[in-house]
């Protein structure tokens, strides 16, 4: 499936996948609000194999066919791998 991939000036590290470029007709209005002005990062064509580096292919493509869009946020504190610096 192709897609296009935009980031938000609002949102650092959030992306917005459509399916085509500047059709955001699937996205609520509230969530276009939230990202602020959409800058195209990437097109890409996603199939079953394709890897994503924050996403799983499988979720993308799913939410891309049932609701037209998918959001890709940052990962939390929570989510980071931690570092430990030695002396």
């Amino acid at each position: 499936m192709k897609c296009v991939v935009y980031k938000g000036s609002r949102k650092p590290g959030a992306y917005l996948f459509i399916q085509r470029e500047g059709d955001f007709s699937q996205v609520p209005e509230s969530l276009l609000d939230l990202m602020g002005t959409l800058q195209l990062a990437i097109s890409l064509d996603l199939t079953a194999d394709s890897t994503l580096a924050q996403a799983r292919v499988e979720e993308v493509l799913q939410q891309l066919e049932d609701q037209g869009f998918y959001l890709q946020l940052p990962p939390s504190d929570a989510e980071l791998p931690t570092r430990h610096l030695g002396h």
